[in-house]
């Protein structure tokens, strides 16, 4: 799956561990609402293809898992602060 890392000399290898550092970043300092978004761009990153073609759970399911990651975050960034804004758009 990562054969084309074997044939990149060390230039290519350091171009390609910023441009993923690049994506991880943007997606580690998402805030607010961009915290539950599909991210196909970060997946895009990787050089194989992605099948956009994703299972989606009912709407009782999916907001039972977004309140339990919103739990999470209390639990894991409970000094987070609070971006009280609806969402936009």
């Amino acid at each position: 799956m990562d054969a084309d890392l074997e044939s990149m000399d060390r230039d290519a290898l350091v171009a390609e561990v910023q441009r993923l550092r690049a994506g991880i970043r943007k997606h580690r300092d998402a805030s607010g609402h961009e915290l539950c978004w599909f991210h196909p761009e970060l997946w895009a990153l990787l050089p194989e293809p992605h099948d956009r073609d994703i299972a989606v759970p009912p709407w009782p399911q999916f907001m039972r898992g977004c309140v339990r990651y919103r739990q999470s975050l209390d639990d894991q960034a409970g000094g987070a602060p609070v971006h009280d804004k609806d969402f936009d758009g």
